[in-house]
């Protein structure tokens, strides 16, 4: 399995974003394997980052919700609110 490992900042209409790091597999079933164990979300940089810019942010539609656990990775008690 080959990745490659990219960066991109979302930004949420409310003003909050978040540094993503972004895992990019060339194998469509790879990349679902890993979204799955992970609780991942897809993305597409021609359609997820500014019309494709290289270095645009990624502008999320949705609600802001702070990441806490992600698939067997969490965040330690003390770090949270």
């Amino acid at each position: 399995m080959t990745f490659q490992i990219r960066q991109v900042q979302a930004v949420w209409p409310n003003g909050k974003y978040e540094n993503y790091r972004l895992h990019c597999f060339t194998d469509a079933e790879a990349a679902k394997a890993f979204r799955d164990h992970f609780c991942g979300e897809a993305f597409n940089p021609k359609r997820d980052r500014e019309n494709g810019k290289i270095r645009g942010v990624w502008p999320r539609l949705d609600e802001y919700k702070r990441i806490l656990d992600l698939g067997p990775l969490s965040v330690p008690e003390i770090l949270r609110n």
